[in-house]
């Protein structure tokens, strides 16, 4: 006879109580970046005091070209981030149920793991030439080859925080002889929570620089192609300006990915290492 899960008592075991400790200050790493950025804009005044405009453009004029881009070619910016949103999205809800199928299933997991396995050791470029041979529409080979190239992030991180359940956990909630559905709802989803966002903020820079090659390959719209198109006609100031902008939308995607985690994570202690 099964006995029903007391749903207090394993949410007490999940999520440990207590008001989560305060990490590093945030506020350091923001004038880090703050610094750091300054830097490197002094290097590039100094630089363009000593080599050609076309080699280095002064700060003033890539901010000019920044200014004028982001008045005329915001459709542009809009089109590459809604395809890495979708692309993002995406491969996250499949990437998570082939890594819980690759944690649970004895039967499938071991082709599963061995296809994504296989997957990551393809090269983008590859995907992006079969992409062009397959597919006749940019947008579907720019979101097929953003998700054959992200879905594995998400199913190996999801697979290899299975196995890092503590056994003690598991033995616990088998004593109460929960269903497929209780285990999976009380241990493994809360446990598997934290390595989704650390595999989001982790692929997200990836993804930009890949939805941008990915746009300057098969796509005539976007950030990436407007950028070949800034190359083709030698306005490097452009290219600055463009790289500046993705530089500011990776910092702000991050922090959203940041508050999102601190926000569905709160219960979380977190532990500082001394």
């Amino acid at each position: 006879m099964s006995v029903k899960v007391p749903e207090a008592t394993v949410a007490a075991v999940v999520a440990p109580a207590g008001k989560a400790a305060v990490g590093p200050p945030r506020g350091r790493d923001l004038k880090a970046s703050i610094v750091v950025g300054l830097l490197l804009v002094l290097a590039m005044e100094v630089a363009s005091r000593f080599v050609p405009d076309y080699v280095m453009p002064s700060p003033v004029i890539v901010a000019r070209s920044l200014q004028e881009l982001l008045s005329t070619d915001l459709t542009h910016v809009a089109i590459t981030l809604g395809r890495l949103l979708i692309a993002i999205v995406f491969s996250m809800f499949v990437g998570v149920t082939i890594g819980l199928i690759m944690g649970v299933s004895d039967r499938f997991g071991h082709y599963l793991r061995a296809l994504v396995i296989i997957d990551t050791g393809i090269p983008a470029l590859s995907w992006m030439l079969v992409a062009v041979f397959w597919f006749k529409e940019p947008e579907t080979r720019i979101f097929f080859i953003l998700t054959v190239i992200l879905l594995p992030f998400y199913a190996l991180n999801v697979y290899e925080g299975m196995r890092a359940i503590p056994k003690d956990w598991v033995d616990m909630m088998e004593s109460f002889r929960p269903s497929r559905l209780q285990m999976m709802r009380y241990l493994i989803v809360p446990h598997i929570v934290p390595y989704i966002f650390l595999t989001t903020k982790s692929v997200i820079g990836y993804a930009i620089r890949m939805v941008i090659f990915a746009e300057l390959v098969a796509s005539a719209v976007g950030i990436g192609s407007r950028m070949s198109l800034s190359q083709s006609m030698f306005r490097i100031d452009q290219v600055l300006a463009w790289t500046f902008l993705l530089v500011v939308l990776n910092l702000v995607i991050q922090w959203l990915a940041a508050v999102s985690e601190r926000r569905l994570l709160k219960w979380r202690t977190d532990v500082k290492v001394r």
